[in-house]
């Protein structure tokens, strides 16, 4: 099965170095039990564009689409063997990041 870690902060790119350290020790524990698919952060919401062109509407906004104190702000791409797994994977990763997290199933 797959899930989705998603990391939940106010700011991007705002682990400190020991949080980096953290992180790259989770992702190789994850690569070296056949956990891993893949981990990206992602950058602040105010450099998003929305875009709706379904009929061909041809609208963007610049920002967000929903403007929150906390967002995404990376996630991780997993395989695990249960939802339980992956609750204790993300339990790891939240600690790993110093982050809260949610994880959520993938469907497909």
């Amino acid at each position: 099965m797959r899930f989705l870690i998603e990391v939940i902060d106010s700011k991007s790119r705002s682990g400190t170095s020991d949080e980096i350290a953290a992180i790259d020790e989770f992702n190789e524990m994850l690569q070296d039990k056949g956990h891993w698919i893949i981990a990206v952060g992602i950058d602040d919401p105010a450099k998003s564009i929305v875009i709706d062109n379904r009929f061909d509407a041809g609208i963007e906004s610049f920002g967000p689409v929903n403007d929150t104190e906390e967002y995404m702000a990376g996630f991780w791409l997993i395989n695990a063997d249960s939802l339980e797994q992956a609750q204790e994977l993300a339990r790891l990763g939240s600690k790993a990041c110093n982050r809260k997290v949610e994880v959520r199933p993938l469907i497909g």
